[in-house]
């Protein structure tokens, strides 16, 4: 008997192993749990990313396939906490993601959805920081109707789409865009942060 054929979202796991290994090495190189000046650092970041992917989560195309999209979104929810806690909203970063083709564009939200996953340690973490789902953390809470659920359906609609070999490059090509996305806007934040800082 062969084997199954891999799965398109087991395929992007795999390619993106590597990127995803490096950004977590950065996050923690960064200890953003371990000060409150470091979290909203790390928050920054956050609020740069998901407010780069706002127009991907409003966009018609890619509601028609995912009907809740605009719900999943978390820019509001980053800028909310960035105000609780006092810490300016960041201008934009030169390099934001730009009118990519859908499936690009699906790649990217695998990352953006696959991080609420990961969120369920970090909220964790950001209660030592007295923060919690209702202030400065409100981006990593729990999303309506769970995590593993909403992550689940967003899989099984990703799965299933028909797509061709060009499209399955550009949705392996946005994957791996969105956790270097990251890497970028998070070495920016806490780069600009040190700047900031007075001799």
């Amino acid at each position: 008997m062969s084997p199954a054929p891999i799965r398109r979202s087991q395929r992007l796991n795999q390619i993106t192993h590597a990127p995803h290994e490096q950004l977590d090495k950065a996050v923690k190189a960064n200890a953003p749990f371990e000060t409150l000046a470091s979290y909203c650092r790390f928050l920054s970041a956050q609020y740069l990313f998901q407010h780069e992917l706002k127009t991907l989560y409003t966009d018609p195309q890619l509601i028609e396939l995912i009907a809740d999209l605009p719900q999943r979104c978390r820019a509001e929810q980053a800028r909310a906490d960035l105000n609780d806690l006092d810490t300016p909203i960041p201008g934009p970063v030169a390099g934001s993601v730009s009118n990519p083709p859908l499936a690009e564009a699906l790649g990217w939200l695998f990352v953006s959805e696959g991080s609420k996953l990961g969120a369920a340690f970090l909220i964790k973490r950001a209660v030592s920081l007295n923060l919690s789902e209702t202030f400065g953390a409100r981006h990593l809470g729990e999303p309506a109707g769970g995590r593993a659920d909403g992550w689940k359906r967003f899989i099984r609609i990703l799965d299933d789409l028909p797509f061709n070999e060009e499209q399955e490059r550009q949705i392996d090509r946005g994957a791996v865009a969105a956790f270097e996305r990251f890497n970028v806007l998070l070495e920016h934040a806490y780069k600009s942060a040190v700047e900031a800082e007075p001799a």
